[in-house]
């Protein structure tokens, strides 16, 4: 499967290249590469509006991209599949269009102390425009969500939980089930946001089924293209929202006076969007449906098994997401060197990790450290690519002991 990705053909400082930061972004494998190169070559137009072939055709392949990831993600109606540029604007879109239609000064949102500042800024935002109580649930010193405690902060003020589904510091697997429906049973009127950017990229989701009323993902770190990224939102609750922005194609009629607007999808896809981006990300599915995403988590497991079991006979390693439920990303610390001083080193060896707070500054704090070096797992992710890590800390450490 490497053999598809064509930068991994690459080597890093003179070394095989160990790419281990899928996590922060994938590579490319050559079919979502061509699948773009396609749509700028063969028949490129604007959609939705022009008569000709070459708009009938984008639009086309535009639109039969959504129909296609909401085949991926489990969902019915492609009308409720909004394309963004990434997970933060669909996080960003439904804090300032739902939020604040519907929320008020002393209302609560919950997250935890895992999110990814994506899912914390916005309704930071938000909370100073409206006046929202932001509450967070705690985490156990495993990472794992104290599901209890986040029971217990449920009250009668209580109107959206926005939660990870998987921790992009961590790994670790949050219970969307159990979050969601400890929610709607605490008060149906509830509203569940799953920021889902790791999750769709390391097993089978069926978004439906977790209960959540929003889902949201980036296409990036799903082996698409950068610029686009996917909000899934219910149909009544998207129909009832106000447009995110204004311009064409969202609309039915403009007139000094007044304007109308389009239902869902259309009304949050205001201008041209990302037209090749989306065509592209289409392509990404299209490649993990013919490996299979059961195949692609059991796959990430064994290496997690692997990984944990090479990294265990370093000494002075300090693990953080240790949680049974886990997906394909290790996070630690040194005792024997600075995460940016042993990154470095590790690029020197064709390593390539992620060191640092990985946007989630609120839950470094929780642990009491500046940050970690992180090592995630794609597709194309092999044991040769952790045993390479492993030689590569040692030679850090003896190198910086």
């Amino acid at each position: 499967m490497k053999a598809d990705f064509p930068a991994l053909r690459q080597k890093m400082n003179g070394r095989s290249l160990a790419y281990l930061d899928t996590a922060a972004s994938a590579q490319k494998p050559q079919a979502v590469i061509d699948a773009v190169t396609r749509a700028y070559t063969d028949h490129y137009a604007n959609i939705h509006r022009g008569l000709y072939e070459f708009s009938q055709k984008t639009t086309a392949d535009f639109e039969a991209a959504r129909k296609r990831i909401a085949r991926f993600m489990g969902v019915s109606n492609e009308n409720e599949i909004v394309f963004t540029r990434n997970a933060t604007e669909s996080i960003n879109l439904v804090a300032q269009s739902w939020g604040r239609t519907n929320l008020k000064a002393g209302d609560e949102i919950l997250l935890t102390e895992m999110e990814h500042h994506a899912n914390i800024v916005p309704w930071q935002l938000l909370r100073d425009q409206t006046g929202v109580v932001l509450k967070i649930a705690p985490i156990f010193d495993d990472g794992a969500l104290d599901l209890e405690s986040y029971k217990n902060l449920l009250g009668p003020r209580t109107r959206l939980v926005a939660v990870t589904h998987v921790s992009n510091a961590l790994g670790i697997i949050n219970p969307v089930k159990k979050i969601a429906a400890a929610a709607k049973n605490f008060n149906s009127g509830i509203k569940v946001l799953v920021d889902g950017s790791q999750a769709v990229v390391h097993m089978p989701v069926n978004v439906p089924e977790t209960g959540c009323d929003f889902y949201a993902f980036t296409g990036h770190k799903l082996y698409g293209p950068t610029g686009v990224g996917v909000l899934w939102g219910r149909a009544e609750l998207l129909n009832a929202m106000p447009p995110y922005q204004g311009g064409g194609d969202m609309i039915e009629r403009v007139m000094f006076e007044k304007t109308t607007y389009k239902d869902a999808p259309a009304r949050f896809e205001a201008g041209t969007p990302a037209i090749a981006e989306a065509i592209g990300l289409g392509a990404a599915v299209d490649y993990l449906d013919k490996a299979g995403m059961k195949s692609v988590a059991a796959r990430e497991n064994a290496l997690l098994d692997y990984a944990m079991k090479e990294l265990d006979k370093i000494d002075g390693l300090r693990f953080y997401g240790t949680a049974k439920a886990k997906a394909g990303i290790v996070s630690f610390t040194a005792g024997w060197g600075h995460p940016s001083d042993i990154g470095m080193i590790l690029d020197q060896c064709g390593v390539a990790v992620r060191t640092g707070h990985h946007c989630c500054m609120p839950l470094m704090q929780r642990f009491g450290i500046d940050g970690t070096i992180r090592a995630s797992f794609g597709l194309y992710t092999e044991e040769s690519d952790i045993d390479a890590l492993a030689e590569g800390l040692k030679k850090a450490k003896s190198m910086l002991s």
